[in-house]
């Protein structure tokens, strides 16, 4: 068995495509985060995507690991979706900053990890990834609002009905209580 204060462990993030980003939320996630590395040992952080929860977060772990380098940084993508590795990062900012005209900063990772079910995963194969993400944590750090809906949808582009989708995130958290992991709700922590 290792031994707990010298184990590195490692923290994932799941949040709401849209929040409300604030001063308040932004040094709420920061403390946890710090929290995590100095006292619980966590040096790698995993990642989905398509959320600003997701970006702010990345955003967050990037500015401190300017001051720890050894702080690790993990896309968990979906077979659709595309991430930036931090050692091609200035190659492609210079690009799209050409492209768009202006200057341009990417988010980036220091790795890319293709869990089991990435490419045999259907429609909702971000569900997958982020259990991939909660199996692959000891720490997960969620924006989970109880009574957040995502947005009606249509069944279909020809269909006059509509559906409610579940949350990806309710889905994940609830995953996540029953895999024990330590969770963090930043919304109740606010």
């Amino acid at each position: 068995m290792k031994n707990d204060k010298t184990a590195t462990k490692s923290c994932s993030f799941f949040g709401h495509r849209n929040i409300n980003i604030t001063n308040e939320l932004t040094q709420k996630i920061r403390r946890v985060v710090q929290d995590l590395i100095i006292n619980h040992n966590v040096l790698t952080f995993l990642f989905g995507s398509k959320s600003e929860f997701d970006s702010l977060c990345r955003l967050i772990v990037e500015s401190l690991k300017q001051d720890n380098p050894k702080l690790k940084r993990i896309a968990y993508t979906c077979k659709n979706e595309v991430c930036f590795l931090e050692e091609e990062k200035e190659k492609w900012e210079k690009i799209y900053s050409q492209y768009t005209k202006s200057d341009f900063h990417l988010l980036c990772v220091d790795e890319e990890f293709d869990f089991k079910d990435k490419y045999c995963s259907g429609k909702s194969s971000y569900i997958k990834r982020n259990q991939a993400m909660i199996d692959d944590s000891d720490f997960c750090i969620f924006y989970y609002d109880n009574i957040y809906k995502p947005k009606m949808r249509k069944f279909s582009k020809r269909s006059y009905g509509c559906y409610q989708p579940k949350s990806g995130t309710k889905l994940a958290y609830e995953y996540a209580v029953n895999k024990n992991k330590t969770i963090f709700n930043i919304k109740t922590l606010l």
